[in-house]
């Protein structure tokens, strides 16, 4: 579990630099330019993912049960699931209405992905990942709505609905390969196995 905590604090830190250290950001910038600063802080997020990963697999192995859940919270994490993938999809395409409308959809569907796996998951190791990375997505959250006041940052602008319309084909074929295969393929256990 120690490793475990560790490997969250250093994969959440990397990705928290710009809301809660934006000097340290901008000055890494002034020093190494922006493309470096990429780069390096893209090696800090693949290493730190990889060590979270193989942390978690060997944390879920020495890990106490803090809650059961009720055996209808499986069909409620599916249909969270596919409304976190529906928001991660349109974060990567132009913004359409659901993009718009929740301004950070990439966040929200972190936000949504960690509150339903703490429905269906009650073990220590999934309740400290899960919790970190929804409490994860609410500083991000914060930090970018302030950003925003401060016209640091502006929201993105509606291009067309036809995006949502991709956003929710896509996010629905992303949540099918998840419920197939690759969520037993990535973690070892199938999103149907508690149904």
């Amino acid at each position: 579990m120690a490793l475990l905590v560790v490997s969250i604090i250093l994969f959440l830190g990397v990705h928290l630099i710009q809301a809660l250290a934006p000097g340290f950001r901008l000055a890494m910038i002034g020093r190494l330019g922006r493309p470096a600063w990429i780069v390096l802080q893209s090696i800090a997020s693949i290493v730190t993912l990889a060590l979270l990963i193989y942390a978690f697999s060997i944390a879920r192995y020495e890990t106490t049960v803090l809650y059961s859940p009720p055996a209808w919270a499986s069909h409620i994490t599916l249909t969270l699931m596919l409304i976190a993938c529906i928001c991660l999809v349109s974060g990567w395409l132009p913004a359409g209405h659901i993009a718009a409308k929740t301004k950070h959809p990439t966040v929200l569907a972190v936000k949504i992905w960690a509150l339903a796996h703490l429905l269906a998951n009650g073990d220590s190791a999934g309740v400290l990942l899960f919790v970190s990375f929804l409490a994860w997505g609410v500083i991000v959250r914060i930090s970018l709505k302030r950003r925003a006041r401060a016209g640091e940052i502006t929201p993105r602008p509606f291009v067309s609905a036809r995006y949502d319309a991709a956003a929710v084909v896509l996010g629905i074929l992303l949540w099918g390969a998840i419920i197939w295969k690759l969520h037993e393929w990535l973690i070892g256990v199938s999103p149907l196995a508690m149904i």
